[in-house]
């Protein structure tokens, strides 16, 4: 297998048992080696107390596309430490795009930035995971 068909099945796997990101209506939209991106178009039930997108939704979603990033090598991966910082609000009926990309991976270590816009291209949030790898593999 070459490695992107090897990320891609990885993804098919975990999209199949992630429960979490479907119900919250995130999209797997693409998957590389070290790299994931995942949308969600902001429905009323995304809104906090200000009618805007809750942060927690957003961090979700950065931490899911993280989570399939670092997930490409079929070696079971989970989040050691990840943070967020909030640029920008996101609105009702915008769509948010989270593209988290590989910074650093050694052998059980890796680091990733996510980078959260809506539909302007606007960055709404960046996101910094850390992974480490655990015993398994996905196939």
């Amino acid at each position: 297998m070459t490695a992107l068909e090897v990320a891609e099945k990885c993804a098919q796997i975990m999209w199949k048992n992630d429960r979490a990101s479907r119900d919250l209506g995130f999209n797997l939209v693409k998957v590389s080696p070290g790299y994931a991106e995942m949308t969600l178009l902001i429905d009323e039930k995304h809104l906090n107390g200000h009618s805007i997108c809750h942060g927690g939704l957003i961090f979700t979603l950065a931490d899911s596309a993280f989570a399939f990033a670092c997930n490409t090598y079929n070696v079971s991966t989970v989040a050691h430490n990840n943070s967020i910082t909030f640029i920008r609000p996101a609105f009702l009926r915008q769509k948010l795009t989270a593209r988290a990309c590989e910074v650093d991976k050694t052998e059980r270590s890796g680091i990733y930035d996510v980078s959260v816009t809506n539909d302007s291209n606007q960055v709404i949030a960046r996101f910094r995971g850390h992974s480490r790898a655990i015993k398994g593999t996905h196939f």
